[in-house]
């Protein structure tokens, strides 16, 4: 699948924090649109998307000079008051144009040297890795959240073929953790997995959370059934998957090794 590129400057990047992330003061996205194109990305259907007459994951905007408008921003919101920072809400900020443009490393130099009171980092990208240096800047007022759907990449190539293998997000959350990098494994969305998931995760982490379409998409799954995602279930003979109460199969495996204070279920999980 083809990806268009195109380059935008922003005027404004924190975005007010609101609805499934009122917990923060800002959400900050280095770009607009996502390569990865998974097929049940919720914000498929935001207007961000459906306003664009293009498919999601074909297109990209790259704000540049991204860094610029942030010192002004983040030193105007502090002044205001706590600042803290989910990055990012409506794309993948390691997406693979990271790579050669290096937004997202930029914003993290700014924070850097003037960091938030909290910064969340929502990833599925191996990519992560690069910053590690930036992260021991920012010490305990960063969390690296990978997301982990399954441990099957059977599954991921059925649901996200574009997205990084399964294997590569694994040894980054053990690089991460090895490094000293507050870090959490993020099941979301919960996909069909092993048994031995959860024991996985065990040897790399120390806190995870689990969500679903039905919490995690900010419409009670609506959202996500819109996308016909029940016909990739049922495509693989796994129906029983896709309904509100499968995630407490994950989260039952989950507790035989973890406790339940390193447990975490949708909303709870991204807070600052």
């Amino acid at each position: 699948m083809k990806t268009e590129y195109l380059f935008k400057t922003p005027k404004t990047l924190l975005n007010k924090g609101t609805g499934f992330l009122a917990g923060y003061s800002h959400s900050l996205n280095p770009y607009t649109g996502c390569s990865f194109g998974c097929s049940y990305c919720y914000v498929r259907q935001m207007p961000v998307s459906t306003f664009r007459n293009a498919e999601w994951g074909t297109w990209v905007d790259i704000k540049e000079h991204a860094a610029n408008v942030l010192i002004k921003e983040l030193q105007r919101a502090k002044d205001k008051g706590p600042v803290t920072i989910f990055m990012s809400s409506s794309t993948d900020p390691y997406q693979p144009i990271e790579y050669k443009e290096q937004i997202t490393r930029s914003l993290l130099e700014v924070m850097a040297n003037n960091p938030p009171d909290f910064l969340f980092v929502q990833t599925r990208s191996p990519l992560v890795r690069r910053d590690i240096d930036l992260f021991l800047c920012l010490g305990k007022k960063v969390r690296v959240s990978m997301t982990v759907e399954t441990d099957r990449e059977d599954i991921r190539k059925h649901f996200s073929p574009n997205a990084p293998p399964i294997p590569a997000r694994l040894k980054t959350l053990q690089l991460l953790t090895e490094a000293g990098i507050p870090t959490q494994a993020t099941i979301a969305p919960v996909l069909p997995s092993s048994e031995t998931f959860a024991e996985m995760l065990h040897s790399l982490v120390d806190r995870v959370c689990v969500d679903d379409y039905f919490m995690g998409d900010g419409s009670g799954g609506k959202r996500t059934r819109n996308l016909g995602i029940h016909n990739l279930y049922k495509q693989i003979g796994m129906e029983e998957w896709y309904h509100p109460n499968a995630y407490r199969m994950v989260y039952e495996r989950l507790l035989q090794v973890f406790s339940e204070d390193q447990l975490y279920v949708s909303q709870q999980g991204f807070e600052p």
